[in-house]
C-alpha cells in the first residue's frame, strides 16, 4: 500500500510542522475544538461529510451550514470527507468518486463554500484502486495509519495520528519531541471535544494540552492546505 500509487512530495529539513484534524465534524469540534486552537492563534482542518449535516450519532449532534460559514470566516480549512461517509472498498471507484464529487457540490448549495481538494478517507480505509483514482481530482487523502511524514511525503497516504480521551498526556509530548528531532509533519485528528468525549473524541483539555505543547516544540501548526502551500514554495 505504502510503496504503490505514491505521490511524493519533498519535506525534507523544511519541519518540523503539526496539523490538527477533525472528522466528520460535531458541532463540538466547530465550537469548543476550534476556540481552543483560535485562542493559541492556530487553525486547522475539518473534514466534512455533507450527508451527515444536521444528524445526530455517537458523536453527538453533526455541524450545519452556519457551522460551515462560521469556521471558513475564522480561517479554518474546510476538507472533504464523501458524502455517505461510506468506506472505499464498499463502493466502485466510480461510485466513490462521484459521493466527493457529491460532497463538494452539496456544500457550495447549502453555504457557498467551496471546499479545499484535501481528502480524508473514510474510517481510515484505503484500498490500491482508490488510492490511484483519486491522485487526479484532490490534493492530499489523509489516512488513520499513525506516524511521521517526510523526508518524503506521499501525498495519496497522509499518516495521522489519534487524539482520544483524556489523556495521558506524555505519549503525545514523546510524538511532538520526536516530530521536532525529525524536522518531520505530525499529523493529529479526533472527532467531538466534550467534558464526555465519545470512544472517538477528546476532552477540552487534552486538545489545549496538545495544542500548547505543539506550539511550545517550534513546529508551525498549521492546516493541510498550510503545509502543502508551505511544501510547494519553500526552496
Amino acid at each position: 500500500m505504502h510503496a504503490l500509487h505514491r505521490r511524493p512530495a519533498l519535506l525534507g529539513q523544511k519541519g518540523p510542522f503539526i496539523s490538527f484534524t477533525f472528522d466528520d465534524f460535531p458541532r463540538s469540534a466547530g465550537t469548543v475544538g476550534a476556540a481552543i486552537l483560535e485562542r493559541y492563534g492556530v487553525r486547522a482542518t475539518f473534514y466534512v461529510a455533507m450527508g451527515l449535516m444536521g444528524t445526530t450519532n455517537e458523536l453527538g449532534e453533526l455541524f450545519e451550514a452556519e457551522d460551515l460559514q462560521s469556521l471558513a470566516r475564522r480561517g479554518h480549512e474546510l476538507g472533504n470527507h464523501s458524502y455517505s461517509h461510506r468506506k472505499c472498498c464498499e463502493m466502485t471507484s466510480a461510485s466513490f468518486q462521484q459521493d466527493i464529487e457529491r460532497s463538494k457540490e452539496a456544500m457550495r448549495e447549502a453555504s457557498g463554500i467551496v471546499p479545499s481538494d484535501n481528502f480524508a478517507y473514510p474510517y481510515g480505509e484505503v484500498t490500491l484502486t482508490t488510492k490511484e483514482t483519486l491522485r487526479s481530482s484532490t490534493s492530499s487523502c489523509r489516512t488513520t495509519n499513525a506516524g511521521l511524514l517526510g523526508p518524503e511525503v506521499d501525498l495519496n497516504f497522509l499518516s495521522a495520528n489519534r487524539l482520544y480521551g483524556d489523556g495521558p498526556i506524555d505519549p503525545v509530548r514523546r510524538l511532538i519531541d520526536e516530530n521536532r528531532l525529525q524536522k518531520s509533519w505530525l499529523i493529529f485528528y479526533t472527532h467531538d471535544i466534550s467534558p464526555t468525549p465519545s470512544p472517538f473524541g477528546c476532552t477540552p483539555t487534552f486538545l489545549e494540552n496538545a495544542v500548547s505543547i505543539a506550539l511550545e516544540s517550534g513546529a508551525k501548526v498549521l492546516p493541510i492546505g498550510g503545509v502543502l502551500r508551505e511544501l510547494a514554495t519553500s526552496s
